[in-house]
């Protein structure tokens, strides 16, 4: 929604093949079928990826890795405000995890 959204619009628009990395399956798959139908694009895919799990970054770095010749363009786009206090199942502040700590360690690990 909101921003990320948009961008990733823009960017299937310019014919980029173009990952939504969402935590929810639901509504990101609905993204990606909204995406599609505006704009054309079959090359719009979803990940799963949940930036306050330090896990599930890894996880998702490495498929991409894996599974994409090359990454031009890494939107970080994940934020939240206004949660209350709590630990993640990593020891972790969560809303510390999801802002700062899983977009930092996303991008080091998809500088290759």
């Amino acid at each position: 929604a909101g921003i990320g959204k948009r961008v990733a619009m823009d960017l299937a628009r310019r014919n980029a093949r173009t990952i939504l990395a969402c935590r929810n399956r639901e509504r990101g798959q609905a993204a990606v079928e909204e995406i599609r139908a505006a704009t054309g694009n079959r090359e719009v895919m979803l990940r799963l990826l949940d930036t306050a799990s330090l896990a599930s970054v890894r996880a998702f770095a490495g498929a991409v890795l894996r599974e994409e010749p090359r990454l031009d363009v890494l939107v970080n786009n994940a934020g939240v405000t206004g949660l209350p206090f709590a630990i993640t199942s990593e020891g972790l502040e969560e809303t510390f995890a999801t802002n700062y700590l899983g977009p930092f360690l996303l991008t080091n690990l998809l500088l290759g």
